[in-house]
């Protein structure tokens, strides 16, 4: 992980592109919708621009790597440790980047969510979710030529069903309903991010040593 966060760091204009996309993306929808924003188009507008932009922070998770590091890595560390990482990583700055387009939806199109609590559960739970799954499609992806094109045909199938459920559950949210009424998806949601990372580790190795 330590070896992530100096990347991360070195590699800032990576992550402030994806910044750039957020904000400009938010800025355009709050032209778009101005004085039309409803609470349903609110909670989807969030989550289509998430979905993306978790899709453009994990692609290069493992594209970045060159042949050379790969086989360093390769030397130095287990590939458990090595795809544990990078999802704890993904994880921590996609929940940065859920925290600033939240406050940006806040400033330009207004807070919607009632229940905030459930909210931010929601939250955690979806960017964890987006984490465990795309950073193994993005090593997959990181094996061909055309990484991006793989990346979004694997990808999109993979995270729609975390996609409907986060609709769902946060919709739920922003009407205020209790935190009960929604554990039933965010249990879901669990099991889903539980399926991905055993997959991830029982996978991974195998595609490590190639």
């Amino acid at each position: 992980m330590q070896k992530e966060l100096k990347l991360e760091w070195r590699q800032k204009h990576a992550l402030g592109g994806i910044v750039l996309y957020l904000v400009s993306t938010i800025f355009i929808c709050y032209l778009a919708f101005s004085g039309v924003m409803s609470p349903n188009t609110w909670n989807a507008l969030f989550w289509i621009i998430m979905a993306f932009a978790s899709l453009n922070l994990v692609l290069k998770s493992f594209t970045d790597e060159s042949g050379g590091r790969k086989f360093y890595l390769y030397t130095l560390a287990a590939p458990i440790s090595v795809i544990l990482s990078k999802i704890l990583i993904n994880t921590i700055v996609m929940f940065v980047l859920g925290v600033l387009g939240y406050l940006l939806f806040s400033i330009f199109m207004g807070n919607m969510a009632a229940n905030l609590i459930a909210w931010w559960l929601v939250l955690f739970m979806g960017v964890t979710g987006f984490a465990s799954i795309l950073t193994m499609v993005s090593a997959i992806a990181g094996q061909t030529r055309n990484n991006f094109t793989l990346m979004a045909i694997l990808g999109f199938p993979l995270i729609l069903p975390m996609i409907l459920l986060l609709i769902k559950s946060s919709a739920a949210a922003i009407s205020g309903l209790d935190i009960g009424e929604i554990l039933p998806d965010v249990l879901v949601m669990g099991l889903l991010i539980l399926i991905a990372l055993t997959l991830s580790f029982l996978l991974f190795p195998y595609l490590w040593k190639e």
